[in-house]
């Protein structure tokens, strides 16, 4: 087992801008990392840097407590899954296994021991004999799961394993890899992907990188948290925005008025007033921001007039002309007029009966909503919303 410490590490290309900046992590022993991020932040560089297959520009990387900058990869007691696999087309699946066990020149019986084992792991048992055209795009991911594993590393690396997989094969093996760090569990392993779905139930901290001018601006990393700290506690509108599917709803407005129990919050384009639970101090009356909330915590109201009033917590009440109701069998996604080119989303029940036209309402308690300033930082909440999860 391995720890991982980058610290102040950065990486540049020539005489270009920084594409990895500022980079301060710590991965502990055995934790399960993940790197998401939009196209082009850098999560696969600041991966290849830690496999050492990226020079690091600037800062320091240490894997296991030792400084590793200069070390060789093959030194680093690292082992990294790649997106195309990388299996050698003419060697059958037990050699592609017991490839870098060869290299490392390791007695024969004990080749063949820990190749079964991990073939048994992973039900390759009765595939070992054939080479990697006769195997599906799910069996060669995890053949070549399997050749990492059999090297019994410190460190797993996980360059968007998944991609190449359709929908089916990606939730399998995803379950598969989850499954496998819990048996593994003495490795730490970090695992890069586009995809939240894959962050949230990988997961034990998700390290979510910014792309672009936001890299030159804040740095490389957005936030760092487990993933239902970013969900609930985002500290930005970046982050607010990128965890969650269907997006965060954005509603521009400005702030009407201050009191102890939160904010409230005039919206441009209704006109609207809406409670936050945030601490409002530093904030002032009139200030330009922009109220978020999800489309699951907005609550669907049977009758629009005479909508009940909140006796718990307090709420605000959403209107809107019914726009597109998406029908996906447990749930649906109602679609309600905003403004121009602002779309309102809320998740309703499956069997709503809901449709293009009509006036809708929806309830928005104030500890569930986020408030943003103009320059896209959250507004810390005055409670958990633990209990709204």
């Amino acid at each position: 087992m391995a720890s991982i410490s980058l610290r102040g590490v950065q990486k540049s290309y020539g005489d270009g801008a920084p594409v990895i900046r500022d980079v301060d992590l710590e991965i502990g022993e055995n934790e399960f990392c993940v790197f998401l991020g939009p196209s082009g932040c850098g999560k696969s560089t600041l991966l290849r840097m830690i496999a050492g297959l990226e020079d690091v520009s600037d800062g320091d990387l240490f894997i296991g407590g030792q400084l590793v900058n200069a070390v060789p990869s093959a030194q680093r007691g690292v082992a990294m899954v790649f997106q195309s696999y990388a299996l050698f087309p003419h060697m059958t699946v037990f050699e592609n296994m017991a490839f870098g066990l060869k290299l490392a020149k390791t007695p024969k019986d004990e080749i063949d021991r820990k190749v079964r084992e991990a073939a048994r792991v992973l039900q390759l048992e009765a595939l070992l004999d054939r080479r990697p055209k006769a195997l599906s795009g799910g069996q060669r991911q995890r053949v070549a799961i399997g050749r990492a594993i059999v090297r019994q590393p410190g460190v797993f690396l996980f360059d968007e394993p998944l991609s190449n997989l359709d929908a089916t094969l990606r939730g399998q093996t995803r379950v598969e890899i989850a499954r496998l760090h819990k048996q593994f569990a003495k490795a730490s392993v970090v695992y890069v992907t586009h995809d939240q779905i894959e962050a949230m139930t990988l997961a034990d901290k998700i390290v979510l990188l910014h792309a672009g001018k936001d890299t030159e601006r804040y740095g490389s990393i957005a936030q760092i948290g487990a993933p239902l700290e970013l969900y609930h506690r985002p500290k930005s509108r970046f982050v607010a925005g990128f965890i969650g599917s269907p997006r965060m709803n954005f509603l521009p407005g400005k702030l009407a008025s201050i009191d102890a129990r939160g904010v409230s919050v005039k919206l441009d384009d209704s006109g609207e007033t809406v409670r936050v639970g945030v601490d409002g101090a530093a904030l002032s009356v009139g200030q330009p921001v922009t109220f978020g909330v999800r489309p699951e915590h907005l609550e669907m109201v049977e009758g629009v007039q005479d909508a009940p009033a909140d006796t718990t917590h307090e709420s605000s009440l959403l209107t809107r002309a019914v726009s597109l109701v998406e029908q996906l069998g447990e749930h649906s996604y109602v679609h309600l007029e905003e403004g121009e080119g602002v779309v309102l989303i809320a998740k309703a029940p499956g069997d709503t009966r809901l449709k293009q036209g009509d006036q809708a309402a929806f309830r928005a308690p104030a500890p569930v909503c986020h408030l943003f300033t103009e320059d896209g930082f959250a507004v810390a909440s005055l409670e958990s919303v633990e209990h709204y999860a």
